[in-house]
This record gives structure tokens, sequence and C-alpha cells, in this order.
């Protein structure tokens, strides 16, 4: 539980910082993670479908 408090509360610092961003700034850091979420997906998945493990 404790760890969902500090999870929203983070998440509400973030949030507020990115509503006093740039438009330009936000949209650039938002491309950049999507970016590496997707290539971890893709890793994760070729992992998975391999049956290896990275540990």
């Amino acid at each position: 539980m404790l760890f969902l408090v500090a999870a929203l509360l983070l998440l509400g610092v973030v949030m507020g910082t990115v509503a006093h961003a740039p438009l330009p700034f936000t949209l650039v850091t938002a491309a950049v993670i999507a970016a590496w979420l997707g290539i971890f997906a893709l890793r994760e998945h070729h992992a998975r479908r391999r049956g290896s493990s990275v540990h």
C-alpha cells in the first residue's frame, strides 16, 4: 500500500513538471520514452520466444 501511495505521489510530481514544460520538449521526451519502451517490449518478446533468460 505504501508503494502505491509513493507511486501516485511521484506521478503527481512528474505530471506537474510536465505541465510547466514547453510543448516541444514534452513531445520529444514522450517520443524518446515511447521508443525506449517499444525496444524493451521487442527484446522481451524475442527473449520469451527463444525461451532463454537474460539472468
